[in-house]
């Protein structure tokens, strides 16, 4: 995976996870399956956790 995918890949999982935030989606299952995919993309190209690394960066 390219670094511009993985910048998309990351810039949609802060999107979603906005969104589910501010609009209390989490309950949406649409969404939160969308999430575990990304999250599960990112872990097999990457090999850690998405939600740990944007932690560490904030």
């Amino acid at each position: 995976m390219k670094k511009s995918e993985l910048k998309k890949l990351i810039a949609e999982y802060k999107n979603l996870r906005s969104k589910s935030n501010q609009k209390e989606l989490s309950h949406n299952q649409k969404t939160s399956d969308k999430l575990k995919e990304l999250e599960r993309r990112y872990f097999h190209e990457i090999g850690r956790n998405i939600g740990s690394d944007l932690a560490q960066q904030e």
